[in-house]
């Protein structure tokens, strides 16, 4: 566009204001209409009808067996008593399931966020988030932050150690494929391989049996194994958070699942409301009086 050289600026500047008021949208209560309306058409792709699950009507919940305690009781994911039986409870009623609908299925621990199609909606147990694991599966947001602890027998020369360092020429044992054998090769290193064992059992048993002198496990399973199962072992220590960035337990689904924003969406309400604190302050020990090693 030219103008004239006479033009004043003045003039001009007041030319183009009233051009933009004349362009500028109206303010009304559309502005907040439009938001409410996008929340609700949200809230209206994850009714129940409208879930996209392996099974019409059904949610499929997949676990491995046997199904641990304090995360399940009785080796019975299916009695909702345990934390995460109930956590999955109450995602499903969040999503809209009756308890009646859900459906257990079993899925050993690796094979939940191993590279394929799965046959579960979403996988519970203690599958910790982690950039390499988002490569074959999507996560949901976390429901339970934890940390790694030591156990050894109350007998153990390493049963009193209060530094990592301590733990350096300890034999100790942990479950493949899990944090807790992260938590061994990456902040331990100790100078003897780590012993690494396909179940959960296994590593109990090795610890009874004195095979190691030490097991790394999550917290939460460290007390019961201490209180219930091995009474002649002992809590050592607990270990801090050196990363900078908390590990948690997210519930697992298939890769780029129409589930996952959906599931996310049912965690992260239940950890708005208190659900969350609520079942595991009921089902899980308290880890404040465990001392961190150093």
């Amino acid at each position: 566009m030219h103008f004239a050289a006479r033009t004043s600026l003045p003039a001009l500047l007041a030319g183009l204001l009233v051009a933009l008021a004349a362009c500028a949208p109206e303010p009304d209560a559309s502005d907040g209409a439009a938001g409410k309306e996008t929340s609700a058409a949200s809230a209206a792709s994850c009714a129940r009808s409208s879930l996209a699950t392996k099974t019409g009507g059904r949610l499929t919940v997949g676990t491995d067996k046997p199904a641990y305690e304090p995360w399940f009781q009785d080796d019975r994911p299916a009695n909702g008593k345990g934390f995460e039986s109930a956590v999955a409870y109450a995602v499903a009623r969040s999503l809209g399931f009756a308890r009646s609908q859900v459906v257990w299925q079993t899925v050993p621990f690796n094979n939940a966020y191993a590279p394929g199609r799965k046959t579960f909606d979403f996988d519970i147990n203690q599958v910790s988030i982690s950039d390499a694991r988002r490569r074959a599966v999507d996560f949901s947001s976390g429901y339970y932050t934890v940390r790694q602890a030591v156990v050894t027998l109350k007998k153990s020369r390493f049963a009193h150690v209060t530094t990592v360092a301590g733990l350096k020429d300890a034999r100790i044992g942990a479950q493949v494929g899990t944090t807790s054998l992260d938590t061994v090769d990456d902040l331990i290193k100790p100078v003897h391989r780590p012993a690494v064992f396909q179940k959960s059992d296994y590593v109990k048993e090795a610890l009874r049996n004195g095979q190691v002198d030490a097991v790394v496990l999550d917290l939460p399973t460290a007390f019961y194994i201490t209180s219930a199962e091995v009474p002649e072992a002992t809590i050592t220590g607990q270990f801090g958070d050196t990363s900078g960035k908390a590990e948690q337990f997210g519930l697992v689904l298939d890769r780029s699942s129409p589930l996952t924003s959906c599931v996310t969406r049912a965690v992260d309400g239940l950890r708005k409301d208190g659900t969350l604190a609520a079942l595991e302050k009921k089902w899980l020990s308290d880890a404040a009086s465990v001392p961190v090693l150093k």
